[in-house]
């Protein structure tokens, strides 16, 4: 490990969209196994680590929207936790300005974990490999292994097996509404019947959004529309603004919306004042 002194280091975790996402069956450790596909989107928080600490171990100081829960189980916290002792990690300051809204679907809290992870790694220069940092980033949540590489990808497992897909986003807009409804996975987990009977999403390869209808879909949508309306009303409003395919990311409550044109700047006016919007476009 080398000891940077004073310094600092800025990462800016994304969020993601699945498109589709089954829950196949229920493991013998009470996980659940997941069919989905991962893409990343450039919606950011911002996470500075800072050495030497004020403390005396990792001190995280939280900005922006409020975050849920005590410090100490924050998943950047955890991650500087996972290798403080094996690599003999000095105090440490996070500084982390929460952007992404949290219980919302869009894998925030996740991203923070796992950019925490390689910013230790760099800032340190522990020289762990992508398939250490996935490993790692699986003890923190199923969804963290997937933003080491950041890229398209069919996941499956509880969230740990990752392969990189090729998908056909060149050029797409993409729409994502969210409602103010803070989702509990756990709790959604408790909506939805597995089903292992039906085809896998790794057929989806080379596929792009004309090809989505009817082929991806999210087990937790309808579920989470019957008890949370708005999520639906979020949904409708995508869906007359023509998006070619429009669903709800994750356990919710964010929703999304590919257009192959720039939708009207007005889709997003008039939204109810509780309602986040944020809008971007794939590279040609």
């Amino acid at each position: 490990m080398v000891d940077p002194g004073r310094a600092a280091r800025v990462a800016f975790p994304n969020a993601k969209v699945n498109l589709g996402l089954q829950v196949r069956e229920r493991r013998a450790d009470g996980f659940h196994g997941l069919d989905s596909l991962f893409v990343p989107i450039p919606w950011c928080d911002t996470l500075e680590i800072v050495t030497p600490g004020s403390g005396t171990g990792c001190t995280l100081h939280l900005h922006g929207d409020p975050v849920q829960g005590e410090t100490k189980d924050n998943l950047v916290h955890k991650a500087w936790a996972l290798l403080a002792d094996e690599h003999g990690l000095p105090a440490v300051d996070f500084h982390l300005i929460k952007s992404i809204p949290s219980g919302a679907g869009l894998g925030g809290g996740s991203a923070d974990g796992a950019f925490a992870l390689s910013l230790l790694d760099s800032h340190f220069e522990l020289g762990l490999s992508t398939a250490e940092l996935e490993s790692l980033a699986a003890e923190l949540g199923s969804d963290c292994p997937f933003f080491i590489r950041n890229t398209p990808a069919h996941v499956t497992g509880r969230g740990e097996l990752i392969a990189p897909i090729e998908l056909r986003l060149a050029g797409w807009h993409i729409v994502l509404l969210n409602p103010g409804v803070h989702i509990p996975t756990a709790a959604a987990f408790g909506w939805v019947t597995p089903n292992h009977d039906r085809p896998g999403l790794d057929a989806m390869a080379g596929s792009g959004p004309k090809d989505w209808g009817g082929h991806l879909l999210n087990d937790f949508t309808a579920p989470a529309v019957e008890r949370h309306p708005v999520i639906g009303e979020a949904l409708q409003t995508l869906k007359e603004a023509d998006a070619t395919f429009a669903d709800m990311s994750g356990s919710g409550s964010t929703v999304f919306g590919f257009f192959q044109e720039s939708p009207s700047p007005t889709l997003t006016d008039g939204l109810p004042q509780e309602w986040r919007s944020w809008t971007g476009r794939f590279p040609d």
